[in-house]
């Protein structure tokens, strides 16, 4: 099931780790009160405006690290989303969390207040590669957790990995792969490492200082991901991520067929039927804002027809199974084939994507290239 997604963005978080370029920055002790009071209020201008008739499925709270904020904290945000929105009566509710700031106190506290699922980031189960990557967590921590996690009630459950690490060999790989296992999540997302500009990594490689493994190395740990999850019953439904059947992300899933959704927070973005608007970045900006009763956003696109169906083609090929043609047309009254003429034929040649009178996807050729086939249909 997908449908109208709210999504939170928490800026904080223990330390900023050399890969990431996400809107986040460091947060020592628990968040700022004032910055979820701002959260809530624009909440409140939304709730009364677009979000007012409408019905949502799934809310996703991330960062950043939103277990930087105490369980009350988390409870009071929780609660604040289900009085102020009208929602389906078994909504997907996420959580992002990192090792580190997992307590069974705010577990069972966000569980009680109606999360339902756990997204925590490990990255590796490797503590010499959590060092190298910046992380502020313990293989022993990451363990315990996933067992707090089982044990306040969460019974879907994510874990976050990364390949492709600077220093990582295909047998730490494997290990790691092999220790998520152990631990039974009901969902995997496996992503390769990219070098983002900004970042503290993007600064070491442009130095020569950051030893990567090469690209038949990845390939190989991208190979390996596929086939050990496979073995161990979880299905790939999207470039990277994995589930046992029934636990795919809603939430993300909405995502990549283009749906609608409210964000809330510094960074965030929303999608309102094809309109897309973007927050400010910085946190105190942004609280600045909210708190004058003015609007958070400082940027808006509004994509034509066109550019909105190659967006949907583009998003929705992330998924193996593909995009459905008939809500192409009943959303666009656009064929693929006629859209893109030559130069879906000659990915076709090639192999890289099939159609059929029912859906257009990428081939398992495609998959390890989706990113250069999907640059061809921008």
């Amino acid at each position: 099931m997908t449908g109208l997604g709210l999504y939170i963005h928490i800026p904080y978080c223990r330390s900023k780790c050399g890969y990431c370029s996400f809107n986040s920055v460091p947060w020592p002790g628990d968040g700022p009160d004032d910055y979820l009071d701002a959260v809530l209020a624009e909440m409140a201008q939304v709730a009364g405006g677009w979000g007012s008739d409408r019905v949502f499925t799934s809310l996703f709270i991330g960062g950043g690290t939103p277990t930087v904020y105490d369980g009350r904290a988390l409870a009071r945000l929780l609660a604040a989303c289900r009085t102020q929105f009208c929602w389906i009566d078994d909504p997907e509710i996420t959580i992002e969390t990192n090792p580190n700031t997992v307590t069974a106190a705010n577990l069972a506290s966000s569980r009680a207040a109606g999360a339902n699922r756990l997204s925590i980031g490990v990255q590796a189960f490797d503590d010499r590669l959590l060092a190298v990557i910046g992380r502020s967590h313990s293989v022993a921590q990451a363990v315990q957790a996933v067992t707090l996690a089982r044990q306040t009630g969460f019974s879907n459950l994510n874990l976050d990995l990364i390949y492709g690490l600077p220093t990582q060999s295909l047998d730490e790989w494997r290990q790691s792969l092999n220790a998520a296992l152990d631990l039974s999540p009901d969902h995997l997302a496996l992503y390769e490492l990219t070098i983002e500009t900004g970042t503290l990594f993007a600064e070491r490689q442009s130095r020569g200082e950051l030893p990567l493994p090469d690209d038949d190395t990845v390939a190989e740990m991208a190979e390996l991901g596929h086939e050990l999850l496979a073995r161990h019953g979880y299905l790939r439904y999207e470039i990277s991520n994995y589930a046992r059947p029934g636990s795919e992300c809603r939430h993300n899933q909405n995502y990549w067929r283009n749906g609608s959704y409210v964000g809330l927070g510094a960074g965030a973005v929303s999608s309102f039927d094809g309109l897309r608007l973007k927050n400010i970045d910085n946190p105190a900006e942004y609280m600045a804002r909210v708190q004058a009763g003015s609007v958070a956003f400082q940027d808006g696109e509004a994509l034509g027809l066109s550019a909105s169906f190659r967006e949907t083609v583009i998003m929705g090929l992330r998924m193996l199974a593909g995009v459905s043609l008939a809500s192409l047309r009943q959303r666009y009254g656009i064929e693929p084939q006629t859209y893109y003429g030559e130069t879906l034929k000659k990915l076709r040649d090639r192999g890289l994507v099939e159609v059929d009178d029912e859906r257009l996807w990428l081939t398992p050729k495609g998959l390890p290239v989706a990113n250069q086939v999907l640059s061809e249909l921008v």
